[in-house]
């Protein structure tokens, strides 16, 4: 890549990954407001903010792996506000559950958590991110240190946690939450030959 190139992707690399990150946002807008959320808006929410906030995790996730096959050390700039996108719509499927699906009801909530294993394993995702989109600023990069790496790898348990909730949930056609844990395995199996050939 030359430098010229590197540096334009550099100038307009996060605001182009920022603009595309909310697409899909933008493109529920324009379903809701052309009447398309279907005979179950509330499916379709729920579905939709699910489906990218595990694609969101996986971008995330194949950050280091594109860095390192690509040798583009650029990629990196973007990790963490995909990881933060991941939150966000996380954040979004979780608001449809409590406001939509349950309407605050938080005794209903438990309930469900503790009765469906679907539930049992996305909300436990669900906690598992809040710790590392909080600790993803500067100064709690530089605050944790070591430990900020340590924390971080929670976010391979959180795809796999994901990756089941969405695997529980399907009850007929189970080939897009397999594609998703295809994805999930390259993505845990690269890591686990990189750390083998590379650090001893």
């Amino acid at each position: 890549m030359t430098p010229q190139r590197t540096r334009l992707l550099q100038r307009l690399g996060k605001p182009m990954v920022f603009s595309a990150s909310l697409l899909p946002l933008t493109w529920l807008f324009w379903l809701g407001w052309s009447g398309q959320w279907g005979a179950n808006p509330v499916e379709t929410l729920t579905h939709f903010t699910g489906d990218w906030s595990l694609r969101f995790l996986l971008l995330t996730l194949a950050v280091t792996p594109l860095r390192r096959l690509t040798g583009w050390n650029g990629w990196q700039r973007f990790r963490r506000m995909l990881g933060l996108f991941a939150f966000f719509y996380v954040c979004l499927h979780f608001s449809v559950y409590l406001i939509f699906d349950h309407f605050f009801d938080i005794s209903a909530i438990v309930a469900d958590i503790a009765k469906r294993p679907y539930i049992t394993v996305g909300f436990t995702a669900f906690l598992l991110l809040i710790p590392l989109a909080a600790t993803s600023t500067n100064g709690m990069i530089k605050r944790l240190g070591r430990n900020w790496q340590r924390l971080h790898r929670l976010v391979y348990v959180i795809g796999i946690l994901g990756v089941l909730h969405y695997l529980w949930l399907v009850k007929a056609d189970i080939s897009e939450p397999l594609l998703y844990a295809g994805i999930l395995a390259g993505l845990l199996g690269y890591r686990l030959w990189w750390r083998q050939t590379h650090c001893g």
